[in-house]
């Protein structure tokens, strides 16, 4: 069976996520004070016991949901899974593809959760609160959503942020930009348009200043080819040249995350199952939205171990 490790995204993260692989299995534990290390904090008090808002805080969430995926694969290696050989790429949605090279051995686990912190650090401060927003339009197509953001461009940036596919897409940019855009949306007839609950229009050309921050971050930082391919949100095909790596992180910042196509882009390649590796169950809906032929499958509970290495490993 041909399978690939898919690693959520931002709004993935809940108070308590990471707790019950962390009480049950040392490696996860591991995971969690190697990051509270790395960041000289106890992110594991905030990811376990909250305040929800502190968790909330794209500082925090971005190296929080990493910790939680790879706590996840820390536990199905140490019960007998070869990333290596058992998996066939791996992908992750947004920050997620952090967590995908981590999980690959491009980047180590401390610089991880580094770059991470920077990253939500960087993209926080790039536009000033109440300045940007985003929106998610569901129910039209994707070119027609390209073209109300050209429209919206007009009094502003706006652009498309996340093709995820299933007749949903979330837009970025300048708040008067999106705000006409959700507007001309809901008269072209999207079931709904509305602006999200975010502290920062991500993945759009405000974010200029946070991916001159990560170019300079990701320098500093010694990188490895992955022992498997990742497919690169912003090409939505595999990579594993880590100059290359590092150049389309960089990209990502300011560029699209082609989730659709990357999911269609595992279906077109005989990947036949997605287990979606750490908080929620965000990624595995999307999936069989896209691809009716895809298998998707959650692993964020001790129980999904035992389930996943044996349909795994067969």
């Amino acid at each position: 069976m041909s399978v690939a490790f898919t690693f959520p995204g931002q709004g993935s993260q809940t108070v308590g996520m990471g707790k019950a692989l962390a009480d049950e299995f040392t490696a996860a534990r591991l995971v969690f004070e190697e990051v509270d290390d790395a960041l000289g904090e106890k992110l594991s008090a905030i990811i376990w016991e909250g305040p929800e808002d502190q968790l909330q805080l794209t500082a925090n969430a971005q190296p929080a949901l990493m910790a939680v995926s790879l706590a996840t694969v820390r536990v199905l290696e140490a019960e007998g899974l070869d990333l290596a050989n058992d998996i066939s790429y791996v992908a992750g949605h947004s920050l997620g593809e952090y967590s995908a090279l981590c999980a690959a051995g491009t980047f180590s686990l401390a610089d991880t959760a580094r770059l991470l912190r920077i990253r939500g650090n960087a993209m926080q401060r790039a536009v000033p609160v109440g300045k940007g927003a985003m929106a998610a339009i569901i129910g039209l197509e994707f070119e027609d959503v390209e073209a109300l953001c050209e429209d919206a461009s007009a009094v502003g940036v706006c652009q498309i942020a996340n093709d995820n596919g299933g007749g949903q897409v979330v837009i970025s940019g300048s708040k008067d930009a999106v705000e006409k855009a959700v507007g001309i949306a809901t008269e072209k007839g999207a079931k709904r348009a509305l602006l999200l609950p975010v502290s920062a229009p991500f993945h759009c050309a405000l974010m200029a200043p946070a991916a001159d921050a990560m170019e300079e971050a990701l320098a500093e930082v010694r990188r490895g080819e992955p022992v498997v391919p990742v497919i690169a949100n912003v090409r939505a095909a595999p990579v594993s040249d880590p100059d290359e790596i590092t150049k389309l992180l960089v990209e990502q910042v300011t560029g699209r995350v082609r989730w659709r196509e990357t999911v269609s882009w595992f279906a077109a390649n005989e990947i036949e199952t997605l287990y979606e590796v750490g908080a929620g169950k965000v990624l595995t809906g999307l999936a069989r939205r896209i691809e009716r032929s895809l298998s998707g499958v959650a692993i964020n509970e001790p129980g999904d171990i035992d389930a996943a290495l044996k349909a795994i490993k067969g």
